[in-house]
């Protein structure tokens, strides 16, 4: 977790506390933001709708995630709320933007709900945020926005332009080919890869980022997004089907089934620990050579979906249950995505430092704490075969 006392934080040697709103900030993610923030001496308010898809049972006006540090002050609303946020900003010094619907494939088919909370979302905030400026905003952002991850050809030059393509017929590859029908090797994918937006979840989430990076500057403020690859860790919402595919393993193998993994399971992906999640927001929010910049935040480690099933199964002693390879496309979804971290690394002081394996035991003990973990999988697959989206 990232303490030491930031640069601009500081008068006189000793470290200014500053209030600190999250929206979204009673979500996976951001309550480990929250409890990185509290450790070091902020004040953190949160902005949440608390909805039944990720937090289950929070019914009651009073209620609160366990993990949510006593000090956040957690006001229960929706980010579209023009009246709700203009009132959370009061006081406020810097707001960090996590609140989002999150999924792909559910984004193919629900893009009302997708389009109104992350992008409607996000100019009511900024609306409020002119009559009120901060000193920064940081928005969360998503490798999503990448589309296909960048490659190299066989002659060794990079291709940033690469588009899924149908399958020609059962025995095709997965992968993509270049035009003489030889594979593309994918390599870390660094932030000046051009997007190639390929859901509706990816295209909000670059609007996001977009507004951010536009508004915050026309009104004296200061904005920083970070394209977030696949976070893991405790407090995983373990009963949505559309949350990181790590919590829906974890889900599907607490229950006793197989893991679903769609085309061959050898898409490459990066898996960064929440930690590791938390230490860069709290970075992108002290550092000043930060602002008006976009950073790629992962391990910086690739893995394929089968390795990670497999090593999450023997993590929850589950190794004799073997994963189902689908051996069909979803919509909205890409090959390799893997991400080149190197400008988090020198500008931000970004490191992330949680052991794969060590995050893994750590996930498997709380699952198996947890009794309302419900495997809801089948049933969003049922929803996406309906609206014709997996092939």
């Amino acid at each position: 977790m990232y303490l030491d006392p930031p640069r601009d934080r500081q008068r006189k040697g000793v470290c200014v506390p500053q209030t600190i709103l999250i929206t979204g900030g009673a979500g996976f993610i951001g309550r480990a933001v929250a409890r990185a923030l509290v450790a070091r001496g902020d004040r953190v308010r949160v902005l949440d709708s608390l909805i039944e898809q990720v937090h289950g049972g929070l019914a009651r006006p009073d209620d609160m995630p366990d993990d949510l540090p006593d000090a956040v002050d957690l006001r229960r609303g929706d980010v579209r709320d023009p009246a709700a946020v203009a009132q959370v900003l009061i006081g406020v010094d810097k707001v960090i933007h996590l609140a989002a619907e999150v999924g792909v494939g559910q984004s193919m088919y629900a893009v009302e709900r997708y389009v109104s909370v992350n992008d409607v979302g996000t100019a009511v905030l900024f609306q409020a945020l002119i009559q009120r400026p901060v000193e920064r905003v940081v928005v969360a952002s998503s490798m999503s926005i990448y589309g296909e991850g960048l490659y190299r050809d066989a002659e060794g030059r990079l291709v940033e332009d690469v588009v899924r393509q149908p399958r020609s017929g059962p025995d095709a590859p997965w992968d993509p080919l270049d035009a003489a029908g030889r594979p593309l090797t994918p390599v870390p994918t660094p932030e000046w890869k051009r997007p190639a937006l390929a859901s509706v979840y990816a295209l909000s989430k670059y609007a996001q980022e977009r507004l951010t990076l536009m508004l915050a500057p026309a009104y004296g403020m200061e904005g920083v997004a970070l394209r977030l690859w696949n976070a893991y860790g405790p407090g995983q919402a373990l009963s949505n089907p559309y949350t990181g595919v790590l919590a829906i393993f974890a889900s599907r193998l607490h229950n006793g089934a197989a893991p679903v993994m769609f085309e061959d399971g050898q898409q490459l992906r990066d898996f960064v620990h929440v930690d590791d999640v938390a230490q860069s927001f709290l970075l992108a929010l002290d550092r000043p050579e930060a602002a008006g910049q976009v950073y790629n935040i992962g391990s910086g480690v690739s893995r394929s979906v089968s390795e990670v099933g497999t090593l999450l199964a023997r993590a929850m002693g589950r190794s004799e249950i073997r994963p189902e390879i689908a051996g069909k496309l979803r919509a909205g979804d890409i090959r390799h995505c893997i991400p080149d971290i190197t400008k988090a690394q020198t500008e931000l002081g970004y490191a992330p430092r949680r052991d794969f394996a060590d995050g893994l035991a750590e996930l498997a003990a709380w699952v198996a704490a947890q009794s309302d973990a419900q495997d809801r999988v089948a049933e969003a697959r049922r929803e996406l075969e309906k609206h014709g989206l997996v092939a």
